[in-house]
């Protein structure tokens, strides 16, 4: 007896494991936290510390909203998920969770989220936040096997947690807005080569798929390159507008940029780097180089908002 309640225990215990980490896949917890980070980053750049509850509901109801967006995504794409390698083990791609049970924990996860910052925070960040949503989850998704320019509508919401983590902030002052407008603008331009570089690297998955997502209809192309370039040498000035900007007023009036010069040389060699390796893609056109712009991106984004959030000017 004793035997058989253990065995029941540990069978029950597997499950819940098995369970979790299917609701792990299904909000695709890695994406999510890079964008949640982004929005807590921002937020903290946005204002003094005030207090870790705050940012804990913050990444909570970032994590909520995020999360359910990707679960309407693999909801939409359930069969073209089944038909990649990357993406055929997912829960509602499997058969391990039906439909019906991820649309109720998207639903759910969403309301909570959009009223966490709503109550917690203001309307205008839950306004946001329920925009990038249904941009997300509605409009991009479905756009993937239409035209890669959903690769540039996907790019709205992508960015948008910058500007919801500022506004959550700053909510009654538009003006101060100017510095999630710039996040938002180093996020947007950000996302073109980072998506490239994946779908150059998973071509032969997302074609299988249907998927639309390199600007050339042949593929990866010189074309793909040179696009990569290009929005990578357009991450250089945007770069720069943290510390040209001069939005933020001190005591007597004076207007401040929001970050120094420090986070002015960061990410200038960060953005430099970006154009480099870009580079590099158009010259070799080869997976690696692709790789190297992907993996680059990733570690990019981190560097760049950490050296924003550690050298800003305003307290």
């Amino acid at each position: 007896m004793a035997q058989d309640k253990t065995t029941i225990s540990n069978s029950t215990s597997v499950a819940l494991a098995t369970k979790v980490k299917d609701y792990f896949q299904l909000i695709k917890f890695t994406l999510s936290f890079m964008v949640v980070f982004s929005t807590v980053v921002s937020y903290l750049i946005a204002t003094e510390y005030r207090n870790l509850l705050d940012v804990l509901l913050l990444f909570f109801a970032g994590m909520c909203i995020t999360g359910s967006a990707n679960t309407v995504n693999q909801i939409t794409e359930k069969d073209t998920d089944a038909l990649m390698k990357r993406t055929a083990s997912r829960p509602v791609a499997s058969g391990r969770m039906s439909v019906k049970e991820a649309t109720a924990f998207a639903v759910i996860t969403g309301i909570v989220g959009l009223l966490i910052m709503l109550l917690r925070f203001n309307w205008q960040s839950s306004l946001i936040g329920l925009l990038s949503l249904f941009l997300y989850g509605f409009i991009y998704t479905p756009l993937k096997k239409v035209n890669s320019i959903a690769v540039f509508v996907g790019a709205f919401p992508g960015a948008l947690p910058c500007l919801i983590g500022w506004v959550a902030a700053y909510y009654n002052s538009p003006i101060l807005w100017t510095g999630g407008w710039i996040i938002f603008g180093i996020q947007f331009l950000w996302q073109f080569p980072h998506f490239w570089a994946i779908a150059w690297v998973a071509h032969q998955d997302y074609s299988k798929a249907g998927f639309k997502l390199l600007p050339s209809d042949k593929g990866p192309t010189k074309f793909t390159a040179v696009q990569t370039v290009m929005y990578s040498l357009l991450m250089v000035p945007v770069g720069l507008l943290p510390y040209v900007v001069k939005f933020i007023p001190d005591s007597e009036g004076v207007l401040h940029p929001m970050c120094g010069l420090v986070s002015l040389w960061i990410v200038l060699a960060c953005n430099l780097w970006m154009v480099f390796v870009s580079v590099r893609l158009y010259i070799n056109m080869d997976v690696k180089s692709a790789r190297r712009v992907m993996f680059s991106s990733y570690f990019y984004l981190a560097v760049v908002l950490l050296a924003l959030l550690a050298d800003k000017t305003h307290y």
